[in-house]
Parts: structure tokens; sequence; C-alpha cells
């Protein structure tokens, strides 16, 4: 009888872990009166250790981020402005291969309203959000705020000021009547260690495109005649050396502001939403190209001509306000050449956020800044500069290159925002291949370009430059048959996002036989389904016992099963010939017929997207919402693994191949 009752106990343990309606975050809500008819609506979430929930700004082609929907606003209420967030950390995800921006612990998010209508009593709103851990979740709330009586003869378009916040709690559908805490004042945490890292990384990129503008056939020659002016129109050394300082100091001082500019008119939260928007990574592709044009040679980027006069003018006023105009006069007269490098650090800093374009600005700057500044305090120094001459040119044409080829990772942004498949990795890598290509037959001088001096050789330098091109062109063709590339791995598109999971030239099931009906090619070439039912007939009809895959376009493990389990020999061939996969989408948006829309029995919730419908058939039949679930199954639906009915995520391959082994061995009994 002992064992009886510790069997029974391991079995309603192994059941209770592998199959359990999880909710890893707690939601309160609460609404502060700001004005007499103007309101915050706020969303605090207490998340479990180790899960994350994802930020409504966080980039496409990655988790799914915070979606708000509001209901009945029209003529009762108005947004003002976007709903803001707690600060959100960040981080790059290798297996989708974006940046994520994603809270820990705590959560909270408020939208200010302005109510337009007196007789509003409430407002409310659905919450939908994806959370992971080493499984994820893609729920959704649904939120009433109350609103206090707006009396009638107050005015609705004109808040007043001075009247104290009054704080109106209320409690979601899913909690206990209690009331909420009180969220804590948003502090100013510390800078991430990942955040810290980012404009680290754009600190140096915009140093580096400092030194390289510094380069150019607009700037270079620029270097020896300045400071030759500080150092004779100077009555002495040490006051040369400072007017020099003070110009480094204004270059950069221009350049910071033009940052904080950018900063200012878009918004620090804005420039992340911007990155992820189609129109923009459209213009902003345009925009590289024309730059990349300029650089080549077809046209030249130049500002109005009296703008450089009029600066020229108040140049010659002298001190510290004529030097501040010369620095001016630098930055308008190099700007065919500046100009597309600045605006291509603009445009990647912005797609960051923060005070990202102020850091890029700044290390540009400071590059371009330094050897005026040196070379002022060590005029021997400029004896050892080379003379100008065509290999000036040679770099702003390189430069063009660079920028040609970052403009179709923009393109490619649009492309997977829309999922119109138009422009995949293998096109992708293409282009790349061509223009890394081109500039390595460019340096060894087998093309000219307009600009370019006769060459009757070409120098050391430009041979290893030319080597170090062609072999990055050579190590990015075996992406086209699906090699990872994990040099450039966050410029193409993933590998999932493909013309061939296989790549190029590879083998593929729809290229050896007919797929049968309701099929599609999945990872590794397998024949999935994507409907339950169809899956299930066929696997009746091949008498195969079939395999339900739950899982998601944006669940991070469900890859990560999907790349380091099922690729390996011996669960692939089990999956190639043993069962008949059925890969069932939880996040699935694309709407339900209206007839089969359905309010669900087990959550009381509204069934009405494909990915509703998976969702609620795990909870209603195994009683758990997360993904990655595997579930093997008879032809009529019945679990074939007794012990372990299920399987969520779990790299250990042996577990997993065992796991497969034992159900098909009960099939067959």
């Amino acid at each position: 009888m002992k064992n009886f009752f510790y069997t029974l106990i391991a079995f309603l343990v192994l059941t209770n872990v592998n199959a359990q309606v999880k909710n890893p975050v707690k939601w309160t809500t609460k609404t502060e009166k700001v004005s007499d008819n103007e309101f915050n609506l706020v969303i605090n979430g207490t998340i479990e250790e180790g899960w994350h929930v994802y930020s409504q700004f966080t980039p496409d082609g990655g988790s799914l981020p915070i979606v708000i929907t509001f209901k009945d606003q029209k003529g009762n209420y108005e947004l003002v402005g976007k709903a803001k967030e707690s600060p959100y950390k960040k981080a790059f995800n290798d297996v989708f291969e974006v940046d994520e921006y994603y809270f820990e612990k705590k959560v909270t998010v408020t939208q200010k309203v302005k109510v337009t209508n007196p007789k509003v009593k409430n407002i409310k709103l659905n919450f939908e959000y994806q959370v992971c851990k080493e499984a994820c979740i893609n729920d959704n709330k649904d939120f009433t705020f109350e609103i206090p009586e707006i009396k009638v003869a107050e005015s609705l378009d004109k808040p007043v000021s001075n009247v104290d916040s009054v704080k109106v709690d209320s409690t979601t559908t899913e909690e206990v009547k209690t009331t909420p805490v009180a969220t804590p004042e948003t502090k100013k945490e510390e800078p991430k260690k990942e955040e810290e890292r980012g404009l680290w990384t754009i600190f140096f990129l915009a140093f580096l495109g400092g030194f390289a503008a510094l380069l150019t056939p607009c700037v270079f020659p620029m270097i020896p005649m300045t400071v030759s002016f500080f150092t004779k129109q100077s009555k002495t050394k040490a006051e040369g050396k400072r007017n020099a300082i003070i110009y480094g100091i204004s270059i950069i001082l221009i350049y910071v502001v033009l940052g904080l500019a950018v900063t200012a008119i878009f918004g620090a939260d804005a420039l992340n939403a911007l990155s992820t928007n189609v129109w923009f990574n459209i213009i902003f592709f345009v925009l590289l190209v024309v730059f990349a044009s300029s650089f080549l040679g077809a046209f030249e980027i130049m500002l109005p001509n009296s703008w450089a006069n009029k600066v020229d003018r108040q140049a010659d006023r002298g001190g510290i306000i004529g030097i501040l105009f010369m620095a001016l006069a630098l930055a308008i007269v190099s700007f065919s050449c500046t100009g597309p490098i600045v605006g291509t650090l603009l445009v990647e800093s912005a797609s960051k956020g923060g005070i990202a374009p102020v850091v890029g600005m700044l290390g540009f700057s400071s590059a371009l800044a330094l050897p005026f500044m040196l070379f002022a305090m060590f005029p021997g120094w400029l004896n050892s500069l080379p003379k100008s001459g065509g290999w000036l040119n040679t770099v702003k044409v390189s430069l063009g290159f660079l920028e040609l080829a970052l403009a179709f990772k923009f393109l490619s942004n649009a492309d997977l925002v829309l999922q119109l498949h138009w422009f995949e990795r293998e096109t992708f890598l293409a282009l790349w291949i061509a223009i890394f290509g081109t500039w390595g037959i460019y340096l060894l001088g087998k093309i000219t370009l307009p600009h370019d001096s006769p060459l009757t050789h070409i120098s050391v330098g430009r041979l290893f430059m030319a080597l170090i091109v062609l072999s990055f062109t050579v190590y990015m063709i075996p992406g086209l048959w699906g090699a990872p590339l994990k040099l450039i791995s966050a410029f193409p598109p993933p590998q999932t996002y493909s013309e061939s999971p296989n790549g190029v030239g590879g083998s593929s099931v729809a290229s050896e036989e007919k797929l049968p009906d309701g099929a599609e090619i999945g990872p590794h070439g397998l024949i999935v389904f994507t409907d339950y039912d169809k899956g299930l007939a066929y696997a009746k009809e091949v008498k195969k016992p079939a395999l339900l895959d739950f899982t998601g376009h944006a669940c991070v493990n469900c890859r990560k099963m999907e790349n380091n389990v099922w690729s390996d020999e011996k669960v692939l061939n089990i999956l190639k010939s043993e069962v008949v996969l059925i890969s069932l989408y939880a996040d699935d948006k694309r709407p339900l017929p209206k007839d089969e829309q359905f309010v669900s029995k087990s959550t009381g919730s509204e069934i009405e997207t494909i990915g509703d419908k998976w969702t609620d058939f795990m909870i209603t039949k195994y009683n758990t919402n997360t993904q990655p679930l595997y579930v093997l199954v008879d032809n009529q639906g019945n679990n074939l693994n007794k012990v372990t009915p299920t399987t969520s995520y779990n790299p250990d391959i042996d577990f997993y191949a065992n796991w497969l082994k034992q159900g098909i061995v009960n099939f067959k009994k």
C-alpha cells in the first residue's frame, strides 16, 4: 500500500510538471486623475523570476510585443500620445538575430486619455502580450478602468491646472477584489549592461566613421591648411595651440548639437518605434542609396554656397566666435563627403533610440576634431602626412560601396515586417556578394569611376584591402547554401526567411514528391501540417502516429528545439519517417472565419484567431498554455506516452528521441 501511494504521488507530480496552465504575470490596474477630463490608465505587472514580457517597441522579427487595443473610443475619449513604459532591458537574440526589449520582475504601462464624452463611466481595453522563459505564453487580458464622474458644466476642452492628482483603483477580472498596490514612482535605473555595450559600440563605430571622413578629398587637405592658419595667425605658439583646441571643441559641439536636435525632434522613445516602421525603413533605404551614389561619383551633395559665404564672413570676426564659425564653415564645405556618413550614422543610431544619436555624433566629431588639435600642438607632424592624391577618392568610393551594402539592410527590415518574402535571405546575400565583389575588383584597379585618377599600379596597402574585401565576399557565398555566416548574423534575414530551408540548391521534399493536402515544407525539409484535422486524417491514412507541435512564430525555445534537437540525425530520422508532424501556431494572428469563432468554455475568452484556437485547444485538452509543447497521439487523438504524456523545452537529444520511440512502440501495440 505504501508503494502504491508513492507511485501515485510520483505520477501526479509528473503530470503536474508536464501539464499546467501557467500565469507568470499578475496584473493590477488603476486610474489616475490628471485634470477634470484627463486620466492616466495605469497597468502594473508583477513578473515571476526568470520570465520576460516584451516591450511594445521591441523590433519586429523577434518575440511578440505588447499590443493595446482600446474599445468604444470614437466619440468618447482620445488617446494622448503613445502608452509609456517603465525602463526595459535590451539584448540581442541570436536565434531571431534582432535586438529585443523586455521587462523583468515588473512592468508598468501608462496611457493618458482625454475624455470627450462626460457620460463615459469606464474605459475598456484589451492588453495582448507574450511572456517567455523556457517556454512562451501568448496571453491577453480585458481591463476595465472606472472613470470618475465628470461634471457637465466643466469644460472638456481645457484641462484645469493645479488640480490635485486623484487615484481611482480598479482590479482586473482575473484577481480577487482587493486594492492594488500603488505604483512606485518610476526611478531612473542605472544603465543596463546591454545598453552600455550598445552605446559604446555606437561610439566606436561613429569614431571609425569620423576617421573615414578625415580620409576623404573634402576634409584631408583641410588639415594642413587649417593648422597652418592657426600657427601663423597666432601671436604665440601657446595661443595657436589654444585656438586649435577651441576649434576642435567647436567641431564636436556642432555635431553633438545635431545629435541632440534629432533626439529632441523625434523623441527618444519614438526613435525606437521608427526603426521598425515600414515606411521609415524604405525612406532610409532610398536615402542611403542616394548617399552611396554621391560617394561613387554620380553627383555631389552640396549645401547652398550662400551658407558658406555667410559663415566665412562671420569667421573673419576673430576671437572664440570667429573660431566657432570657422568650425561651422568646415562642416558646410566638407558636407559633400561628411554628409552621407553623418546621415548614415544618425539613421543607424536613431534605430537604437535614447541618446544614441548624441553618442554617435560625439564619436564622429571626436575623430574629426582630434587631428586638428594634435597637429596644431605638434606642427612638426605635418611633414609626416601623406600627400593628397587619387587615394583620397578611393577612400570615398569605398565608403560608397559600404553605404550601398548597408542600404539593403533597411529594405530587408521593411520586407520582414510585412512578411512579403520579396527580399529573402538568398536575395540579400546575392546582392552583398555582388557589391563586395565589385568593390574588391575596383580596389584591384580593374574598374574606374568618374573621379578616379589614372593608375599605372596599385599600392601594397590597396592590394591588401582588396584581398580582405574579396575574402569576405568568398566567405558569404556558402550562405546561399544555408551556412550560418555568424560574422554578419545581425544583417541578413534569418535562415528561416529564405526561398528554401536548405539554401539554394539544397534538397527539398517538395521537389521529390507531391505534398499531401494541407501540408507544407517545414524545418529541415520536413513535411508539416498546420491544421490539426487534416494532419490527423493523413496520419490515419498512412497508419502513423501524429506528433503535435504546439509552437509559435516568435517562440525562441521552439526555434532552439528545431535547430538543436530536431536537427540531430536520430531525431530527424524519426520525424521524417515514423511520425506525421502537425505544427500548431499559438501566435497565429490570422482571423478565423466568423462561423468558426466562439467563446471558450475553459477560459471564457473570445476565440477569434487561429492562434486563439490552438491556445484554447492546449488549455482544454492538455491543461497548459506554454510553447513549445510536444504530444504524441494515435489516430483518434489519444496520448501515446503514458508516464510523460507531453514534453516541453528540453535540449536533451537522447531524452527526446527516447520519448518519441516509446510513444511509437505504444502505437504499434
